[in-house]
């Protein structure tokens, strides 16, 4: 089957004032139709910044994509105008972003930012694209969605501000959807609700999804497939059940290990990663997780790994087998 998108060798660095920024380095992966595939790791191991350069949404400069291509149905979005991108992007992709706040303008209304690319990749007229706007408002559990249409982000709550930023995602019907962290914000019950809403949204659409997420907690029940990140590399990627069954690499059983259990709340300590995540401003030339990990070898420290399988479909980017 040939991938929906297929992303070979990305490579991104920001040239900041403190020197290079070694953000993205060399990460491979593909998103088959109708699939959702987690990229799941703690802040700053380039989950986010993977995502925006393969959308061209990554300042240049300081930012600068060094190497790699993302084949989106055959076309390399790396390659790209920044024309011909906005053609691709909220009609063909769309994307979440972590904080609806901060994403959407709040001096424009609910319904001008809903319908923008309504307007604008389907060429409906105003009629047509707020009669539209409704129905994509009341699908994603906006309230009397046609009164809603006049207000401004301010006037929604946290969870509503998401449900709208999802409605403009999808107002296009992409192929692809991006969420990137988007129950970060919200409280434990609106971030259940928002879950629920994407994956039966997804289901209806038939659309494949990409989830970024630092929590693994929400991953069992919404992926098929898992890419665990670390400093800029991808160092596991396995089936979803097969990344809880068997973990392999010591960083992904070190997060499995600091994740509350409801099963086993009484007997069962939370077991925190000791150490810090390395500074990116060092070129990455050994294995970045070898200070916290505790099967480390002395050949962690000299060479980084690249990702090798351990079972069909489960490759891990470690020199022990743990």
């Amino acid at each position: 089957m040939t991938a929906l998108l297929a992303v070979d060798n990305l490579c991104t660095r920001f040239h900041t004032p403190e020197g290079t920024v070694f953000a993205v380095n060399g990460i491979s992966f593909k998103v088959d139709e109708g699939e959702t595939l987690a990229v799941v790791g703690e802040s700053g191991c380039g989950k986010s910044v993977s995502m925006l350069s393969i959308l061209g949404l990554v300042p240049v400069p300081p930012a600068e994509i060094v190497s790699g291509s993302a084949l989106f149905a055959g076309t390399d979005l790396l390659l790209l105008s920044e024309t011909n991108l906005q053609h691709i992007r909220g009609k063909e992709i769309g994307m979440v972003f972590q904080d609806p706040m901060t994403s959407l303008n709040p001096v424009l209304s609910i319904g001008r930012q809903v319908t923008e690319s309504l307007r604008t990749h389907l060429a409906m007229d105003s009629t047509q694209a707020a009669l539209q706007a409704v129905r994509l408002l009341e699908s994603v559990g906006i309230p009397d969605p046609a009164r809603r249409l006049k207000d401004y982000p301010h006037q929604f709550s946290g969870g509503m501000r998401q449900r709208v930023m999802i409605a403009i995602a999808l107002a296009c019907s992409p192929r692809l959807l991006i969420a990137d962290e988007p129950t970060t914000a919200l409280d434990v019950t609106i971030q259940a609700q928002i879950i629920e809403l994407v994956i039966r949204l997804r289901q209806q659409l038939g659309m494949a999804m990409v989830w970024i997420t630092h929590d693994l907690g929400v991953v069992a029940g919404l992926a098929d497939r898992v890419n665990v990140m670390y400093a800029g590399f991808i160092v596991e990627e396995a089936r979803v059940e097969d990344l809880y069954d068997h973990p392999s690499h010591p960083y992904t059983l070190a997060l499995l290990a600091a994740l509350p259990r409801s099963d086993q709340r009484r007997q069962h300590r939370l077991k925190p990663i000791p150490g810090a995540p390395p500074s990116l401003l060092v070129k990455p030339e050994s294995c970045p997780f070898a200070p916290r990990c505790e099967f480390v070898i002395d050949l962690c420290r000299i060479e980084n790994p690249t990702l090798r399988p351990v079972a069909p479909e489960h490759k891990i980017a470690c020199w022990v087998d743990v």
